[in-house]
């Protein structure tokens, strides 16, 4: 059986196919759009703690799974923001 760690790789290798951030294509309007998505600052604040516990070792499983959660979400904004930048360049 795949560990959890295992199936977020892999989905975030298959959103970065997707994606596509090294290729451009993004309207200029749209690219803008892209990049103004983040975490909120309530969102900011809870990943946060969750990192901070998590480098002490102390986060519980549903924990681990909320902080696994927002890790790969900030990967895919991360991959986003690449193809908006690379859009707004060209």
């Amino acid at each position: 059986m795949r560990s959890a760690r295992a199936t977020t790789s892999d989905e975030i290798a298959i959103w970065a196919r997707v994606i596509a951030p090294e290729k451009n294509g993004l309207p200029p309007e749209a690219a803008r759009s892209v990049l103004g998505l983040t975490f909120g600052e309530q969102d900011k604040a809870r990943l946060a703690d969750l990192a901070a516990k998590c480098n002490e070792g102390k986060l519980s499983a549903r924990e681990r799974a909320e902080y696994e959660a927002y890790v790969k979400v900030g990967d895919v904004l991360s991959l986003l923001h690449l193809k908006a930048k690379r859009s707004l360049r060209s």
